[in-house]
């Protein structure tokens, strides 16, 4: 949809960093994409990148299966910088060894780096970074020399200057890498020569020229659940198409407390926008469409699938409808499977799709976009801060906050627990910069006691996470008196539920979800 003249591409290898790495590389105003290490030489001249950088992943470079890039790829004359297995990969290809390590390095770990790189400039000399790897590059190719070492790391980073291509063993887009923003920012800045010319206010004036073009007076069908992506997808085709945009709201009784109503008094007929507004109450449609499945890749898929049947249906009623918009961002692209990456889970407005819709095409104006990246995309059209910064809310709802079958009674469940939980971190004044807090139900039943009888109810678990880009998080440190304050009401207020949990889990090893 929008495409800048300065671009650094990501070759995926198979990371679980792969969209972090895009992420850090926006930060420094630089537009930056990820494709499959397949992508081909002929792709990347037509790209025309100003620089390119290798994830890490999870295969030996030896491997008979390892995934490997062209080789002619060195010779480009595009600066390259090799993360992890891409440090390993570069190493290999060009003549380097590559072996098991006598000791595998996992976590913060100190590295001594050479200040007279380039990609090490403005770094301390003993620097903390992130380590994850069982292979390591045991000598540099010719013409490389060593940057960086550890205590059991002997080429922690190399680099050939002349050729613009870098390696670095570890992780410097992940936080626990204290100075990794640094050497990410001189690649760019240092090694590429990009200016840095990548700005929200050029992709909404951009993005609304693109989608007028390309709708003409076509009719536009949106998919608007109320959440930042799919109401900031909305204000885009309002400014661009106006009235020949039709919003539609499917309330899958999936949703929090009472939100189905917060959504229609915000976007409905007596709200502040001039959207065609249509509500869709498909509670009983999903419950029974969702019953005995318990297998979340499952349920999200059915969910996907219902959410596009029950839009077919509408635009039958409407008439001859051309495009479904979705507010589809880039990390629910790159989750969902990209090239030979890893599915980490399907999201419902992209794995989750049907193989065949009614529409002539579906456009996802935010495809492209971080989360944060949307926000300042909601303020650049004048959406009010209230409605920017709603809590996040995935578009199969609490069927994966719900552990399990989804039934009415667990959607209750959940849904008071929650509106308790978030109440009383409103309370405390906690909900101001809190990434994303929720409660969600285990399938776990314990046995308990209450009101001197056996209880035998189920167990909700609190989850509350710091984030900027919702790709890590670290958990909330929450004070204790809140923790059991909420803990106490849900008990004694939401029937059903004798227990109560806090999530200490962090991103990755776990997701925000649940499911």
């Amino acid at each position: 949809m929008f495409v800048e003249k300065e671009m650094i591409i990501v070759l995926d290898f198979g990371g679980q960093y792969n969209q972090l790495i895009a992420r850090r590389v926006r930060e420094c105003n630089v537009y930056c994409e990820v494709h499959p290490y397949s992508i081909g030489l002929d792709k990347i001249r037509s790209m025309n990148p100003k620089g390119i950088i290798f994830t890490g992943g999870p295969n030996s470079v030896y491997g008979d299966d390892s995934p490997r890039c062209e080789k002619e790829l060195f010779e480009l004359g595009i600066p390259i910088l090799g993360i992890c297995y891409g440090s390993q990969l570069m190493a290999y290809m060009l003549g380097g060894k590559v072996e098991t390590a006598p000791v595998s390095e996992y976590g913060k770990t100190e590295v001594e780096v050479d200040r007279d790189s380039v990609l090490f400039g403005d770094v301390s000399a003993q620097t903390v970074c992130w380590m994850s790897h069982t292979d390591y590059i045991a000598s540099a190719p010719d013409k490389f020399r060593v940057t960086a070492h550890t205590a059991a790391c002997p080429v922690a980073g190399m680099e050939c200057r002349e050729q613009k291509l870098y390696a670095v063993q570890f992780h410097p887009e992940v936080m626990h890498t204290q100075e990794g923003m640094k050497m990410l920012s001189n690649f760019v800045y240092k090694v590429c020569g990009c200016s840095g010319d990548w700005r929200m206010g050029s992709f909404v004036e951009d993005t609304i020229k693109s989608l007028r073009e390309k709708i003409g007076g076509g009719k536009v069908l949106c998919a608007l659940s109320g959440g930042v992506d799919s109401s900031v997808a909305a204000v885009l085709l309002s400014k661009a198409i106006g009235r020949q945009l039709t919003c539609v709201f499917v309330d899958h009784g999936l949703l929090r407390k009472n939100e189905g109503d917060e959504v229609e008094a915000v976007f409905g007929p007596n709200g502040p926008y001039e959207l065609n507004f249509v509500r869709v109450n498909a509670q009983e449609r999903y419950y029974k469409k969702l019953k005995g499945v318990t297998e979340p890749e499952r349920k999200r898929k059915i969910i996907g699938e219902e959410f596009i049947r029950v839009f077919e249906e509408e635009a039958r009623k409407i008439g001859a409808v051309d495009y479904l918009v979705q507010g589809t961002i880039y990390p629910d692209v790159i989750e969902s499977g990209l090239g030979e990456s890893a599915v980490i889970k399907s999201h419902h407005n992209v794995g989750g799709l049907p193989s065949v819709v009614d529409f002539k095409e579906i456009i996802e104006p935010l495809r492209l976009l971080f989360k944060d990246e949307v926000r300042k995309a909601g303020l650049e059209l004048g959406i009010p801060e209230y409605l920017v910064y709603r809590q996040p809310f995935p578009g199969p709802g609490l069927g994966i906050r719900i552990i399990g079958e989804v039934t009415e009674e667990k959607v209750r469940i959940v849904q008071d627990a929650d509106a308790i939980y978030r109440e009383e971190i409103a309370n405390a004044g906690l909900d101001k910069g809190l990434g994303q807090y929720f409660a969600a139900l285990t399938n776990m039943r314990s046995v308990g006691v209450m009101g001197d009888e056996r209880t035998y109810d189920y167990a909700v678990a609190l989850r509350a996470v710091n984030t900027s880009d919702f790709m890590t998080a670290d958990v909330a440190e929450f004070p204790w008196d809140v923790l059991r304050t909420t803990a106490s009401r849900i008990v004694n207020e939401v029937k059903g539920v004798n227990r109560v949990m806090y999530d200490l889990t962090s991103k990755p090893p776990g997701t925000i979800e649940f499911e």
